[in-house]
């Protein structure tokens, strides 16, 4: 199904809060007790409603505000939503609450309370919100009516693999020995480490905007970012994991055949991560489609005009 020329009209931003059902912070249960989580429902469709996993981890739902202007013209019911220690959600401080099935877990406590299911539930995970929800579709496949995994890889050993024989030798070989000296030190959150990450891959291989200011929308995204969260799960940065890291560890590279409801992978040309593997994984899943955007990490910033009508004909195929 074809989309149309309306879809490419950027403008008029609010037109998502008139269609939003309002926020709801809905209560988890974990085994340090019991939290609330923040969501935001935008739009009404019975039969397509697509709940939106945000990276980091850490991160938060504002990543995704570019949605808000694509989606409500195409009738897609859609939620954001900040996960457990995120930007508009409670922040415990138990390290023992950031792993992969407990994260896994809180989904699904999330898709009840918001009363989604088989006939109508869209998991979308954009980066580690992609790899929620490969572990939420092998757990809970009977519930799922499609999946999107966007910009995110199925092994964390073939992240790093990229990231050290693609990314960093495409580096400016002084500006690296500085970053990994930095990281090193444990000076990630360094002013300087910052700037020279910003302007050496978060401009190159992150949301590739020329020189120019970033949108608000992501700026606010990476000000909000719990680190605490990321460097447990990730480790240093997001050029170096720890190889002792949970998400180091995690590979599902030899399970996807088993997630068989309909799937999209996207992949970006400049991405961190290597496109090449996120096309392979749409071969491994029995009914995966793949898109591939020309532009970094993240395309809804930098490729509207293919990342989005890809996903509308994804999900309008539905």
């Amino acid at each position: 199904m074809s989309v149309p020329e309306s879809y490419f009209d950027t403008s008029g931003w609010d037109r998502a809060a008139r269609l939003s059902g309002g926020s709801q912070r809905i209560p988890i249960s974990t085994p340090a007790g019991d939290f609330q989580v923040w969501t935001r429902r935008v739009g009404n469709n019975p039969s397509l409603k697509v709940l939106l996993l945000h990276g980091g981890p850490g991160g938060s739902s504002e990543w995704f505000e570019p949605f808000d202007v694509w989606f409500p013209r195409a009738g897609i019911e859609y939620y954001h939503y900040d996960q457990l220690g995120s930007f508009r959600s409670d922040k415990p401080d138990d390290p023992s609450l950031w792993t992969i099935d407990r994260f896994v877990d809180e989904v699904e406590q999330v898709r009840l309370a918001l009363g989604l299911d088989s006939s109508n539930f869209v998991l979308f995970g954009h980066s580690w919100g992609g790899l929620l929800a490969i572990e939420y579709a092998l757990a809970h496949p009977q519930n799922l009516k499609g999946m999107i995994v966007a910009n995110m890889v199925s092994s964390g050993r073939a992240c790093q693999r990229y990231l050290d024989e693609v990314i960093k030798p495409s580096m400016d070989q002084g500006v690296l020995a500085e970053m990994t000296e930095l990281e090193s030190q444990g000076r990630t959150e360094d002013p300087r480490y910052g700037a020279l990450f910003m302007q050496h891959v978060g401009r190159v291989h992150g949301v590739r905007l020329g020189p120019g200011p970033r949108p608000d929308s992501h700026v606010r995204a990476v000000s909000h970012i719990n680190w605490t969260i990321y460097h447990q799960i990730q480790g240093p940065s997001e050029l170096t994991s720890d190889p002792e890291a949970e998400l180091a560890q995690w590979d599902r590279s030899e399970d996807l055949g088993g997630i068989t409801v309909p799937s999209l992978t996207v992949g970006a040309t400049y991405d961190t991560m290597d496109p090449a593997h996120m096309e392979w994984m749409a071969d491994q899943l029995p009914n995966g489609n793949h898109l591939r955007c020309s532009g970094g990490h993240s395309p809804h910033y930098d490729d509207q005009e293919n990342y989005f009508p890809g996903l509308i004909n994804f999900l309008q195929a539905l």
